[in-house]
């Protein structure tokens, strides 16, 4: 109280008075003097350390008595965290994209592709309709597949199969038009019967493009075998000397066909009846006949007469491509074969003989009582192939051939011999 007294004295007056004497301070004002003190001294230390507003542009905190200054403050610690940068360094997102599991899903085989139609691809399995055998056409299979209405198919009998073949190898693809001579030593063996059940077979078979020839100068009958001899009565103007001489080189096919006569789909060329006709035809004859009728069909039979040393013969032999020889159900049939091969050979036609096709016909009802291996041993070594036509009455009578009258086993040998004759075709 003195001193504010003192001191207010001295501002009034404006002159300083005479110091008093120092007066002792108490024990509790020398302890407030010391905090003072020490509290500024605190103070000046965190001025010097602490920058100031117009230094940094930041606020400066106001200080707190009695804390220590804050030397390293948190901002300058977590700057130089290193977090950030070992987040990018991280190798996990490598490792990722280098795991092999994608690429193996891709590559795997089983999701195919988008088909671009659905026509154009395989259907699944499941949408597939296995694969049926033919049905049977006849036996106990046939019989069997249509009582179960086609529920059960045993597919075509061994027969059947068989049969299938031959008719593939006689429909086999030719080039060019081929010719067959039918030939025998000796008449009634069953030639002129199998020119004709051969020829249906053959015209059945490849669709019509088959024409059959009569070059018998004895009178054939060939159009009679196959027309019935009440059908050929008013046609009998329509043969082959007529056709050489009112037919020209260059005609159509319609213009040809006016010539000749059809059964099924079987066209066929008579014989001259006038045997003074028939002598005059020679080799030249043959030769043109043939020419105009292989322009338009692709199989030509030709059936000659018995021999083979008349002079037309080389005109027929000259452009067959093979031949079937005709004999008897006999040794003897077979010897005649035989001189016929061997009659062949020595004159220039060694490989129609190497080539040819014998058929031994049972006209007689005789092959109980013939040794077939017998006639085959006659013939080994000689010809290509040996077929044998068993007895069936309605070729023996000497009557129309007609495949649907014939005995099952006759049509299977005119079957055989047709896909031999078409074989032989190279």
């Amino acid at each position: 109280m003195a001193d504010d007294g003192t001191q207010q004295r001295t501002d009034d007056d404006g002159a300083s008075a005479p110091s008093a004497p120092p007066v002792p301070l108490t024990r509790r004002e020398l302890r407030r003097l010391r905090e003072a003190e020490e509290a500024a001294q605190a103070a000046r230390a965190h001025d010097e350390v602490e920058p100031t507003l117009a230094q940094t542009g930041a606020p400066v905190a106001e200080p707190v008595l009695f804390e220590p200054a804050p030397v390293v403050p948190a901002p300058v610690e977590r700057e130089p965290e290193p977090a950030p940068v070992e987040r990018e360094q991280e190798p996990a997102p490598v490792e990722r994209e280098q795991e092999p599991a994608p690429v193996e899903r891709e590559q795997e085989p089983a999701p195919s592709p988008n088909p671009p139609a659905p026509s154009q691809t395989e259907q699944p399995a499941g949408f597939i309709k296995p694969s049926q055998a033919a049905p049977p056409r006849g036996g106990f299979r046939g019989w069997l597949y249509r009582l179960t209405g086609g529920a059960l198919n045993l597919g075509p009998s061994p027969a059947e199969r068989e049969e299938a073949e031959l008719n593939r190898r006689i429909r086999r693809r030719l080039e060019g038009s081929r010719n067959t001579a039918l030939l025998s030593m000796k008449g009634g063996v069953g030639k002129t019967s199998t020119t004709v059940g051969v020829g249906l077979t053959l015209a059945s078979v490849r669709s019509g493009s088959v024409c059959a020839i009569d070059a018998n100068p004895d009178a054939g009958d060939l159009i009679e075998r196959a027309l019935g001899e009440g059908a050929y009565e008013s046609e009998r103007q329509l043969t082959i000397t007529r056709l050489l001489r009112e037919l020209g080189d260059n005609d159509s096919r319609v213009a040809l066909d006016a010539y000749l006569h059809e059964v099924r789909s079987l066209r066929l060329l008579a014989g001259e009846q006038d045997p003074d006709l028939s002598d005059s035809l020679r080799a030249e004859d043959y030769e043109r006949v043939y020419s105009l009728v292989s322009r338009h069909y692709g199989v030509t039979l030709t059936d000659c007469g018995t021999g083979v040393s008349r002079p037309a013969m080389r005109g027929i032999l000259e452009h067959a491509d093979n031949i079937v020889v005709a004999a008897g159900f006999a040794v003897s049939g077979a010897k005649r074969a035989r001189d016929t091969l061997l009659w062949l050979s020595a004159h220039g036609f060694e490989h129609l003989a190497k080539e040819a096709i014998v058929v031994v016909t049972d006209k007689d009802d005789v092959s109980a009582r013939v040794d077939k291996a017998a006639i085959e041993a006659a013939l080994a070594g000689m010809c290509r192939m040996l077929i044998s036509v068993p007895h069936d009455k309605a070729v023996a009578d000497g009557d129309l051939v007609s495949l649907e009258a014939v005995r099952p086993e006759t049509r299977r040998a005119y079957k055989e011999i047709a896909a031999a004759i078409v074989d032989g075709y190279r």
